[in-house]
C-alpha cells in the first residue's frame, strides 16, 4: 500500500524562522503484513505544537525531546482509528492517540505504544484529544495546580501570555475554574483580544503589538499580578514580572519568543528583573507536564467534565490536508492561530 508522509526536508538552524519549506510530502510503501503486536491505522488528526521548533535543531537542549531527522518521517501527537489489528487490546475500528505519530495518511504502529480514547468524552471531537482535552489541557491545568498556589477566595489576579494560543486559552479559564478572581490575557492581535474576553472570560485583554504594554498592565491588574502563565518568555515576561506582587509565581509553560534562539532553558531573564524576581521572592520552576503521569487520567477526566458542562470552552484553527502540515507549523510560529493548531487529514470515519 502506497501511502504519503512528511519528512524534514532542511533545518531553519538555531537562530533561524521555520518555513514551510523545512518539510517534504513524499509517497513510501507501507510493510506488509502486520506482525504479532502491530496495528495498521488511518491518520485523522495531527497536532502542531510550539515545542516542535526545538526538534527542528540537531541538539533540541532538552533531555525528553529527539530531534527530527532529515529526510525522515516527522512525528508529534496524533489521533486515529484502526484499520486492521495484530494486538490483543485492540480492535479494528477503536480510535487511539500517540504523543509520536507520524506525519503520514496511513501507518504501522506499535499498538502497545496507542492510547485507546473513548469520543463520548469529547462529544464526538475527536480533535479535542489533540488540544483541550489532551496534553495542552492537562498542561494548563496540572502545571496551575502544581505551581500556580491559588487560593480561592484570596483575590488573586491571573496573567497569561500567549493567552490566546492552545494552553493559554484554556489557562485562563482554568484560572477562574480555580479561583482567582482576575485574569488577563495577552495576546498579538485585536480579534483576540474580544475572543478571549467576549467568549472565554477574561477579565480584560492586552494586544503587545499596540500601545504600552506595561501601562496596560497596571490599568487593569490595579492589584498587581499574583500567578503569572508564561507562554512567550522575552520582554513581555520580563514586563510581567515588574508588576508581580511579593511570593507571587509564574509557570513555565513555554517560551515561544525564545524558541528560533539558541538560548538555554528556561532562558535567562535580565539582570535587573532577575533582582527584581530574588526581591520579591517569585517563583519560577520549571515545568513539564510528563512528570506528572499519574495525573493524566483524572485530569483527563476533570476537563472532559468542564467541558459537557460550558465550563470551558475549546477552541481550534484547523487546515486541511496532509501537504499543510509545514504551512500550519510556520503560522504557528508567528501567531496565525486561534486555540490550538490543527491538521484534518482524514474525516472518513464512523463513530
Amino acid at each position: 500500500m502506497i501511502v504519503q508522509r512528511v519528512v524534514l526536508n532542511s533545518r531553519p538552524g538555531k537562530n533561524g524562522n521555520p518555513v514551510a519549506e523545512n518539510f517534504h510530502m513524499e509517497e513510501v510503501k507501507l510493510p506488509d503484513p502486520l506482525t504479532e503486536g502491530q496495528v495498521q491505522v488511518k491518520t485523522l488528526y495531527l497536532s502542531v505544537d510550539p515545542y516542535m521548533r526545538c526538534r527542528m535543531n540537531e541538539d533540541t537542549g532538552s533531555e525528553y525531546l529527539t530531534p527530527w531527522q532529515l529526510s525522515q518521517v516527522v512525528d508529534g501527537g496524533g489521533i486515529g482509528i484502526i484499520e486492521e489489528s495484530k494486538h490483543t487490546k485492540l480492535n479494528k475500528g477503536d480510535f487511539v492517540t500517540s504523543f509520536y505519530w507520524p506525519w503520514q495518511t496511513k501507518a504501522i504502529l506499535d499498538g502497545n505504544l496507542l492510547e485507546k480514547v473513548d469520543p463520548k468524552l469529547v462529544d464526538g471531537h475527536l480533535s479535542y484529544f489533540l488540544g483541550g482535552i489532551g496534553m495542552p489541557g492537562l498542561t494548563s491545568l496540572i502545571g496551575i495546580q502544581e505551581k500556580g498556589h491559588i487560593t480561592a477566595g484570596s483575590n488573586q489576579t491571573m496573567v497569561v501570555s500567549g493567552a490566546a494560543g492552545a494552553c493559554g486559552s484554556l489557562a485562563g479559564q482554568i484560572g477562574h475554574l480555580l479561583g482567582c478572581s482576575r485574569v488577563v490575557g495577552i495576546c498579538g492581535t485585536p480579534e483576540k483580544c474580544l475572543f478571549l474576553t467576549s467568549e472565554l472570560g477574561f477579565d480584560g485583554a492586552i494586544n503587545y503589538k499596540k500601545g504600552n504594554v506595561a501601562e496596560k498592565l497596571r490599568e487593569l491588574c490595579p492589584a498587581g499580578v499574583d500567578v503569572y502563565f508564561d507562554n512567550v518568555g522575552g520582554d513581555i515576561t520580563e514586563t510581567v514580572i515588574r508588576q508581580m506582587n511579593q511570593n507571587s509565581h509564574i509557570i513555565l509553560c513555554g517560551q515561544i519568543s525564545q524558541y528560533n534562539k539558541d538560548v538555554p532553558y528556561p532562558p535567562p531573564l535580565a539582570p535587573d528583573v532577575e533582582a527584581i524576581r530574588k526581591e520579591n521572592n517569585i517563583t519560577r520552576e520549571r515545568f513539564m507536564v510528563l512528570n506528572y503521569k499519574d495525573r493524566f487520567e483524572p485530569g483527563i477526566l476533570q476537563l472532559s467534565q468542564w467541558f459537557k458542562e460550558g465550563k470551558i470552552k475549546i477552541k481550534e484553527t484547523v487546515l486541511h490536508g496532509l501537504e499543510n502540515m509545514g504551512a500550519a507549523f510556520q503560522a504557528l510560529m508567528t501567531g496565525g492561530n486561534t486555540g490550538k493548531q490543527i491538521v484534518c487529514i482524514s474525516e472518513e470515519f464512523t463513530l
